[in-house]
């Protein structure tokens, strides 16, 4: 008796998988950030502009919404071993396609399919996760996303710089993990269960509960400037590091965007106690001192600066997805959690893709500098006239007395 309950304690049990789950979810999010650090070298051998690379990239945000829109409550009805098995496989067809990607409608036909792998593996290892421990399953679904880019980010970085193939073998070695991943799902236990209603779970659930319209509106400003920071980086800095410091090391722009999710995920589990309000306080103020700072690491040409900035900005990020969170969760009744979830996934990836398409047109016309000029401009205006509305609307029934 006394065995089996340390077996089910035990985080590397196969009686508790938290261990492989957080693993696979973070090597999922790493492989969406592999492609980063290759967007300058894809500009250069397949004469790519700035505008079809940030569409390479938002066309992976487009399917991975789609993905958890319309499939990510299957796990609930079919089990989550066979679904997380189907995203991988689906994942090692998208790794496949990188592989032999010879132009463009190759690397937007694999984005597309990495972006619904990723989605329906999100849900379901996200699900697997809670039904094991909840609260520790929450704050891994938090952390690993922004840890496994980061890994990504800079690993495939290295990979370009050290290793040969530089265009082939990340691919190549993420594809060979998924395949150890597939293997191994199914000697990890069941953790969901089997219902009716498949086919009903296929129609996406997006509803916004009344006593929650006003706090998500107040809210929005803030989450749409946070996920367009987001998509900015991961779509344009690399590019952005070497045409303003005229740094060519590929590990140097990928540092720069690991910077981002690195602190990032360290700020999600450093505040996660903290007050939604406080958060989105704390989240406004640090981003807008780690953009000024990014603006002027690219005036000043200095990749020192840059990464500073970045690690501020990161900080803020997950500060104020917290704060984004916070704010809205609590209100919703647990039957109504899922549909605003869809919601608010909406808003995210909307901000996070499409000004990221805007970016790419901006670069191409005035060219990074400006652009990012400009982006800094304006996401500062929109987090901070956001926080600003918040204020005042919980000073008004203060007033009013």
């Amino acid at each position: 008796m006394l065995s089996s309950r340390k077996s089910r304690e035990t985080p590397h049990s196969p009686k508790n998988p938290v261990a492989f789950h957080a693993m696979t979810l973070g090597t999922f999010f790493g492989a969406s950030a592999a492609p980063t650090p290759l967007y300058r070298i894809y500009q250069e051998s397949f004469a790519i502009s700035p505008v079809l690379i940030t569409l390479v990239f938002a066309v992976y945000a487009f399917a991975l919404l789609g993905a958890l829109l319309i499939a990510g409550s299957i796990s609930d009805h079919l089990g989550r071993k066979p679904v997380i098995f189907g995203a991988l496989v689906i994942e090692i067809l998208a790794m496949g396609l990188f592989v032999v990607a010879s132009g463009p409608g190759w690397l937007i036909a694999a984005r597309i399919v990495q972006g619904l792998a990723t989605g329906v593996a999100g849900a379901s290892i996200g699900a697997a996760l809670v039904d094991v421990d909840r609260a520790k399953g929450q704050l891994v679904n938090s952390i690993a996303p922004l840890s496994g880019m980061a890994i990504g980010a800079i690993g495939t970085s290295a990979l370009i710089q050290y290793g040969p193939f530089p265009l082939h073998l990340v691919y190549a070695l993420l594809l060979a993990a998924f395949v150890v991943q597939a293997l191994a799902i199914w000697a990890t236990p069941e953790t969901g269960g089997r219902r009716p209603g498949f086919w009903n779970a296929l129609k996406p659930s997006i509803a916004v509960p009344p006593q929650i319209r006003r706090p998500l509106s107040l809210v929005t400003p803030i989450n749409i400037a946070n996920w367009t920071l987001g998509g900015f980086y991961l779509s344009l800095v690399p590019s952005l590091v070497v045409t303003t410091t005229g740094n060519h090391a590929p590990l140097t722009g990928g540092a720069v965007v690991a910077a981002l999710m690195a602190s990032g995920a360290a700020t999600v589990f450093l505040r996660r106690g903290k007050t939604a309000n406080a958060n989105l306080v704390i989240g406004t103020l640090t981003t807008t001192l780690g953009i000024l700072t990014v603006v002027g690491g690219v005036h000043l040409a200095s990749v020192a600066l840059l990464l500073l900035g970045t690690l501020l900005t990161g900080a803020g990020f997950g500060t104020n997805f917290l704060g984004a969170l916070g704010t809205i969760m609590p209100l919703a009744q647990p039957e109504e959690r899922a549909g605003l979830l869809s919601a608010f996934y909406i808003q995210s990836y909307l901000a996070f893709s499409l000004p990221a398409i805007l970016a790419g047109f901006l670069a191409k016309s005035v060219g990074y500098t400006l652009t990012t000029d400009i982006y800094a401009t304006a996401i500062i205006l929109v987090s901070i006239s956001g926080l600003l509305a918040i204020r005042s609307s919980r000073e008004k029934p203060a007033v009013a007395t």
